[in-house]
């Protein structure tokens, strides 16, 4: 009895904190990110994007002004896009 009262009580303390942290990041915009490391320079930038992408459309965001890539040769090339996003 008393152990599901303390599992009830932590979850509904994560759930006051999910709440909360939500409800303050409405209307704040955030500078969203995807990276890839791959063989080409044209495939780590394709796979940047994507991943840019995919994290935009998770956080259900809009995406606000031009993407911002940059590359790196190391082993393979890094790729590294971002992008501003807004909820």
């Amino acid at each position: 009895m008393i152990r599901s009262t303390v599992v009830a009580a932590c979850a509904l303390a994560a759930f006051a904190g999910l709440s909360a942290s939500s409800a303050d990041a409405k209307g704040k915009c955030v500078l969203a990110g995807g990276e890839a490391t791959m063989v080409t320079e044209d495939l780590a930038k394709f796979m940047a994007n994507a991943a840019l992408n995919n994290q935009i459309k998770a956080n259900n965001w809009k995406p606000s002004g031009a993407v911002k890539m940059s590359c790196k040769a190391a082993v393979g090339t890094h790729c590294v896009a971002r992008q501003r996003a807004c909820p």
